[in-house]
C-alpha cells in the first residue's frame, strides 16, 4: 500500500477545518464561529473559494454576509491566483469535493493556496474544503459530478478526514454500506488514517499540534487496527501512531 508523500505541519500553517458548516440546531457557521474569530483575528481581507456550489456569487455573499457579522472588514470572491496573493485568509467553502477539486486545478489554483497557506496563511475549510486539507479527497462523501485531473489535494495534514460522518442507526433495516465500512473499504488499499468528523466537530491545528474542537468525538481509524473515539479538546497526534 503506498502512502502519499505529504509534509506534516510545521507550526507555520493556521488551520480550521469545519466538519459542517450547519448543524442542527444552530445557524450557518454559528456553531464554529468562536474559533473562527479566534483564526481571522487581525484579518482584514478574506479569500473566498466559492466552487464547490453552480451558484458561486450567492455563495459568496452568504459567507460574505455571515463573516461581516465576525467584523471581517472584506471577503473577496476567488477568481485566479490574484485574490489569493492578495488575501489574509483563505476560506475554502463546502459542496461537491470533485467539483471544487476540478475547479481548482483548471484555474491553477492549487500551487499557490498550498504555498500561502504553508508559508503561514490562515486556512478555514468547511466540508469539502476540509476534505481537501488532507493528501487526497478519497474520503469524501460525495458522488463524483465531474473528474478532477488527480485526487491529490493540499496535504496540509497527514491524514485523510471524513467529514459528517455518520454511526449507523440501531434496529436499521438499511442494508447498504456504513460510512465505517466504506472507510475501512479504503483502508484496505490504502495506510493513511483517517479522521472521520461528526457534524458539530473540526481541527485547529497551530503551533504543531492538530486539536479536536466541538461538542462530539471523532472517530480514527487505521489500518489494521480498531477504530478509536477521540475527546473534544485532545490532540490527533497523540493517537495517529497508538497501537490498536
Amino acid at each position: 500500500m503506498r502512502r502519499l508523500p505529504v509534509a506534516v505541519n510545521s507550526g507555520a500553517m493556521p488551520l480550521l477545518l469545519i466538519s459542517s458548516s450547519s448543524v442542527h440546531g444552530y445557524g450557518y457557521l454559528d456553531h464554529s464561529e468562536p474559533e473562527i474569530r479566534r483564526i481571522l483575528e487581525g484579518v482584514r481581507r478574506v479569500a473566498f473559494v466559492p466552487f464547490a456550489l453552480k451558484d458561486r456569487d450567492a455563495y459568496t455573499e452568504k459567507v460574505r454576509e455571515r463573516l461581516t457579522r465576525m467584523d471581517v472588514a472584506e471577503v473577496v470572491q476567488v477568481d485566479g491566483p490574484a485574490e489569493i496573493d492578495s488575501a489574509d485568509a483563505v476560506f475554502v467553502g463546502g459542496g461537491n469535493t470533485f467539483r471544487l477539486l476540478k475547479e481548482l486545478y483548471e484555474r491553477k489554483l492549487m500551487t499557490p493556496i498550498r504555498e500561502r497557506v504553508r508559508g503561514g496563511l490562515p486556512y478555514i475549510g468547511s466540508s469539502a474544503g476540509t476534505n481537501l486539507a488532507g493528501p487526497t479527497i478519497k474520503t469524501t462523501n460525495d458522488m463524483p459530478i465531474v473528474q478532477p485531473p488527480s485526487f491529490e489535494a493540499f496535504g496540509f495534514v497527514p491524514f485523510q478526514i471524513n467529514p459528517h460522518y455518520l454511526d449507523p442507526e440501531p434496529g436499521s433495516t438499511h442494508q447498504g454500506e456504513t460510512r465505517e465500512e466504506r472507510i475501512r473499504e479504503f483502508l484496505e488499499e490504502n495506510d493513511t488514517p483517517v479522521v472521520a468528523l461528526r457534524e458539530g466537530t473540526m481541527l485547529r491545528v497551530e503551533e504543531q499540534a492538530t486539536t479536536l474542537i466541538g461538542i462530539r468525538n471523532a472517530r480514527l481509524f487505521r489500518s489494521g487496527a480498531y477504530p478509536l473515539e477521540i475527546e473534544p479538546g485532545s490532540r490527533i497526534e497523540e493517537f495517529l501512531q497508538a497501537p490498536g
